[in-house]
């Protein structure tokens, strides 16, 4: 999707799922931020409408959010003003080398699509990153049969999407000399999950994150990586 079709969306995006799903995957990304990375200085890539730069932010990092979409950034302004807004391109970083102690990016990659675009943006995210400093990616598991019909029916997908293997992450971050530290699939809370059960989905959740056949299917790749 294009960046002028996002600026259409903006207002919309946050409603896009339902409010107790968002919940839980935007506070199970900060805690596993939490638990891999020290606070410092955060650059999010495709940081959209805020809405994790933001936890992030009030969990004691200091965050810079890029986006290509203008829309979504004064959307952030507004819910998130502690949030620094960059309008531009992940392939293309504007920032100076080792400029963030972390750099992230979350369910954006499928969204860039263009390998060699994907490659790019993972190999800016090293360069900008200080030598020590922590890079996460997560995003869409292809493996996960799961996402065809979800993404069939979210505005922000427009069938220009393609699923970014796990392997081709790994590729890019360690070409941008990056050392690989953990690898793995999380998340397999779907949409349709009642409130009323959502506990019982996350148990399931976590059995499933920890058995290695079924984890394979999880919702997510998980990427956490060290700037050599």
């Amino acid at each position: 999707m294009s960046e002028e079709n996002f600026d259409l969306i903006a207002r919309e995006y946050d409603e896009a799922l339902p409010a107790h799903i968002v919940e839980h995957y935007l506070a199970k990304r900060v805690r596993y931020i939490g638990e891999n990375c020290a606070p410092g200085r955060a650059l999010d890539v495709g940081c959209g409408t805020g809405a994790l730069a933001g936890r992030l932010s009030r969990s004691g990092f200091t965050v810079t959010g890029i986006d290509p979409s203008q829309g979504m950034l004064d959307v952030m302004a507004e819910s998130e003003p502690e949030v620094k807004g960059v309008r531009g391109d992940g392939a293309e970083l504007p920032f100076e080398d080792g400029s963030f102690d972390v750099a992230l990016t979350v369910a954006a990659l499928h969204h860039i699509a263009d390998p060699d675009a994907v490659r790019r943006t993972l190999v800016e995210m090293a360069r900008v990153t200080r030598a020590g400093g922590r890079l996460v990616i997560w995003d869409h598991n292809p493996r996960n049969p799961y996402w065809k019909n979800l993404m069939a029916r979210v505005p922000q997908d427009d069938g220009s999407e393609r699923l970014v293997s796990q392997a081709e992450i790994e590729s890019g971050l360690r070409e941008g000399g990056a050392e690989i530290l953990s690898s793995r699939q999380l998340g397999l809370v779907p949409d349709f999950v009642p409130p009323a059960m959502l506990g019982a989905a996350r148990a399931l959740e976590g059995v499933a994150e920890r058995a290695p056949l079924a984890r394979r299917l999880c919702a997510h790749n998980v990427v956490l990586a060290r700037k050599q």
